[in-house]
């Protein structure tokens, strides 16, 4: 099964980020990222049919259209989904590259809530890209700073990866049911 993982944060030492390599270590078969920082703003002027997107763009949607799953992991900005993340989702929304693909949403915050705002938010635009959000690999995960190491960039509270291990697995499931059961 390939994963492909959003983050919603640009920081090259964020928490967020941490998650996210943790769960492509956990993850057993190949998985990638995409480059969400490049993506223009979205324009519909600059999707109309017939039209060819930015070079970003078609690159996001191939590793999307490529992958059996998708990871989004994000903090939490203002109580909702950070910019550079629902622009990416934006240019997605209309080309169907998310329509019933397994997705999981992961927000980690340093605040006891998890990023709980945004979590509902990603899980409600995926919802209405036809995305299929496999709830049981959904998390929130509070408190997230003492639970990564600065050093390695990875999460290192036990619990914590045994949590990520459990929605990494459940996505893999829902991912292989799909590919399963497809024509």
């Amino acid at each position: 099964m390939r994963l492909l993982a959003l983050s919603g944060s640009l920081r090259a030492r964020s928490s967020n980020g941490a998650v996210l390599r943790s769960v492509l270590d956990l993850h057993p078969g190949p998985s990638g990222t995409a480059d969400i920082g490049a993506l223009p703003h979205f324009n519909p002027d600059l999707d109309d049919e017939g039209a060819t997107p930015p070079a970003p763009v078609a690159a996001l949607r191939t590793a999307v259209a490529e992958a059996d799953a998708v990871l989004i992991v994000s903090p939490e900005y203002a109580h909702g989904v950070p910019g550079v993340l629902k622009n990416a989702l934006d240019w997605l929304v209309s080309s169907g590259e998310c329509v019933g693909k397994p997705v999981a949403v992961i927000t980690a915050s340093p605040f006891p809530t998890g990023g709980d705002h945004a979590n509902a938010q990603l899980r409600e635009t995926l919802r209405m890209m036809t995305g299929d959000v496999i709830t049981a690999a959904c998390r929130e995960l509070p408190a997230i700073g003492p639970k990564t190491d600065p050093a390695t960039q990875r999460v290192t509270d036990e619990a914590t990866l045994a949590d990520l291990r459990t929605a990494v697995d459940h996505l893999t499931a829902a991912a292989n049911e799909r590919s399963a059961t497809a024509p």
